[in-house]
């Protein structure tokens, strides 16, 4: 009986392997024998090969103006033509965005060169993240002073946002900013020796490294800040090129009070930096004083820009993986071709062999 049980299985078995060796070729007079042995075992202390390939797939968002400075939102491949240190590339594609999801970082500014124009800032940027956000985006919110604070991580809520600036306060060191685990994570980047002033530019570099190099499609940060910079560990260029590897586009919302320089007899110069770093990365820098309808104005033309990009994606003729900075030039004509204003990062930095 049991020599007849195994002998059902096998025939059972045979049966249904049948279909498959049907889908197959039938081999040729002249192949190699095929060997019924097992298959070796793998040996378990031999090393494992991992195959890795480098896209290097260039995408490129961009807003395109006319002469007046109004917004285009209705141009086509053929309208546009991309330059990679000076020599053409082919588009792969080129799309409109508007309704690309968007991940957005505010970066607020409370030292106190801000203390008159706060209540401004949180005003307005309440009312603009209501505006902005639609339903597949995301914005986190950090303040910036002698600290970096996280004040809302992540999330689709223009309400926690709003709450989350509303509770931001001026800090010049003297005990009242927020505390925390120190890092961009949880709390206040740690202070060695003496108090610093304003670390705009380590918020931008913990910002775009920490936050926003690991999120993919549109990017965008918006400073509201006087653009002045005390005491950051990182430099200007570090905070650009942070931003550009992040592919993030910077929005500058300059407000300078300044009255509260005169008071204390001191120089401005925060427009520089605050405009490099837009113009670096595709963004822009408005200035609005400390002038609430200003501000207002400021955050709707961001809106506008933000809801009227395209994306034009290449694979670079230059395929060396060498890490170095690549400069992008991009230029758009309308249908009776004149020149369009098209406002987009000015490089980028290439993958490098070990990435």
């Amino acid at each position: 009986m049991l020599k007849t049980v195994q002998f059902a299985l096998v025939a059972a078995a045979l049966a249904c392997a049948v279909p498959a060796l049907h889908a197959q070729l039938a081999p040729s007079p002249d192949a190699s024998p095929i060997s019924n042995a097992p298959p070796p075992k793998p040996d378990e202390d031999a090393p494992i090969t991992t195959l890795k390939v480098n896209v290097n797939l260039v995408n490129l968002y961009f807003s395109v103006k006319d002469k007046s400075g109004m917004l285009i939102p209705h141009l086509g491949m053929n309208n546009c033509a991309v330059q990679e240190d000076k020599n053409p590339q082919t588009l792969k594609s080129f799309q409109a965005v508007k309704d690309q999801p968007l991940t957005l970082g505010i970066l607020l500014d409370t030292s106190g060169s801000q203390q008159r124009v706060l209540p401004l800032e949180q005003q307005f940027g309440g009312q603009f993240l209501h505006r902005v956000l639609k339903s597949k985006d995301e914005a986190f919110l950090v303040s910036f002073d002698v600290d970096v604070d996280l004040l809302q991580d992540f999330t689709n809520s223009a309400h926690e946002l709003e709450k989350a600036m509303d509770s931001a306060t001026i800090n010049t060191g003297a005990g009242n900013g927020a505390a925390g685990v120190p890092g961009i994570g949880q709390g206040p980047v740690p202070v060695h020796g003496t108090p610093k002033g304003t670390l705009l530019y380590d918020a931008v570099f913990q910002v775009s490294n920490q936050k926003l190099s690991s999120e993919t499609g549109r990017k965008a940060i918006i400073i509201l800040t006087d653009g002045e910079d005390q005491g950051s560990e990182h430099k200007l260029a570090d905070a650009v090129e942070a931003a550009q590897k992040a592919n993030v586009i910077i929005y500058g919302i300059l407000l300078a009070d300044r009255f509260q320089y005169g008071n204390f007899g001191l120089g401005y110069s925060g427009n520089f930096a605050l405009k490099k770093m837009a113009d670096e990365t595709g963004g822009r820098m408005i200035d609005v004083g400390n002038n609430g309808n200003k501000l207002e104005a400021a955050f709707q033309q961001i809106e506008d820009e933000l809801r009227t990009q395209y994306v034009a994606s290449y694979t670079p003729t230059n395929s060396v993986l060498d890490g170095k900075f690549r400069h992008i030039g991009v230029n758009c004509k309308n249908d009776q071709g004149d020149n369009l204003k098209v406002q987009v990062r000015q490089g980028y930095y290439a993958l490098a062999s070990d990435e």
